[in-house]
């Protein structure tokens, strides 16, 4: 982990504006095609989640701006970040936290998912440790292929993980699309930085090269 140091006075002016704003997220939601993705993972009999996870995280891995906190006036970089991510359980109709420490071997990370996930079926957690925020917060809604999402979460103060969901999968011509809501802290993460986040994260789904 290291502090950020913005040489640029407009990079700084930016991060104050948004900074000291009641409500400084912004997200945007779009349609990601998962046609390759999908056969792909078909093909090797791999599951859905732990992927898309997988893929997820790696992408905003890969996106400096993505690891970016804030504390206070300080902006700190992360070397990686990890995802949080909900799952259902057997105890209630409500989701429960499942984390996973992330890292750039696809098929270790994939099956050590399968296993916390399995496990929190069973033993659901509500609880992330309050003094970590190098975070991804993720959810799932399987049951909607939605247009729009706002995420639950401190205002004041407001925090810098960002949140990531996705929905429902569903059919469009040849291709099957996936809705992605990426909400981000606007001081530290500016549309750019999600537009490249949407690009690569394509680019991911429709190659076989990461789980090489």
């Amino acid at each position: 982990m290291k502090i950020v140091k913005f040489n640029s006075e407009h990079r700084k002016k930016h991060f104050d504006f948004f900074n000291q704003m009641n409500h400084p997220h912004f997200n945007i939601t779009a349609n990601v095609d998962v046609t390759k993705f999908y056969t792909f993972l078909k093909s090797h009999q791999l599951s859905f989640t732990p992927a898309l996870v997988y893929l997820l995280c790696r992408t905003a891995n890969d996106i400096k701006e993505f690891r970016w906190r804030i504390r206070g006036d300080t902006v700190v970089e992360h070397d990686l970040v990890h995802p949080s991510f909900t799952v259902e359980n057997e105890e209630s109709d409500v989701f429960g936290f499942c984390y996973v420490d992330f890292d750039k071997p696809a098929r270790d990370f994939m099956q050590r998912t399968l296993d916390q996930m399995d496990l929190m079926r069973k033993n659901p957690v509500f609880e992330d440790d309050v003094d970590r925020d190098d975070y991804l917060f993720m959810s799932a809604n399987p049951w909607l292929h939605f247009t729009s999402m706002q995420h639950a979460m401190h205002y004041h103060p407001s925090d810098s993980v960002p949140r990531i969901v996705w929905g429902k999968y569903q059919k469009n011509g040849s291709r099957m699309d996936l809705p992605l809501c990426v909400q981000v802290h606007h001081a530290v993460v500016d549309g750019r930085h999600l537009g490249m986040f949407y690009g690569l994260f394509q680019e991911y789904l429709n190659s076989s090269s990461w789980l090489d």
